[in-house]
């Protein structure tokens, strides 16, 4: 296990929809947006995409060293959202809270190191 994978023991989980004809312009909005701001913080970060017939689902994993850490970028309630200013024009229903997981195994290769790319998009 390379050192980054070491640090990332907590996994904070995003989760929203918008609908499919904006999903692509909500995609690069979230990229340019609210990607840039975590992986200033956060250990690594992946953005997953998944289209359906209507809509496109979204999660934003951030993985942290520990709470306190994440707590440092997501105020003393690391599970409250820190909504995009344009949030409420794309997504369907507004999340109220995050996901939090702790990691317990973990076999991907560099998982961090490819999770975020800065010439895509």
């Amino acid at each position: 296990m390379t050192q980054q994978q070491q640090a990332a023991r907590i996994v904070r989980v995003w989760r929203g929809s918008t609908s499919a004809r904006r999903a692509d312009e909500y995609e690069a909005y979230l990229y340019a947006e609210g990607l840039p701001d975590l992986k200033k913080h956060a250990v690594g970060v992946q953005m997953l995409r998944r289209d359906r017939t209507d809509e496109s689902d979204f999660v934003v994993m951030s993985f942290w060293k520990d709470i306190p850490s994440m707590s440092s970028f997501a105020g003393s309630d690391p599970r409250k959202i820190r909504h995009l200013e344009r949030d409420e024009e794309f997504l369907t229903v507004l999340p109220e809270t995050v996901e939090i997981f702790e990691v317990k195994a973990s076999t991907l290769p560099e998982p961090l190191a490819l999770a975020y790319s800065t010439t895509a998009h």
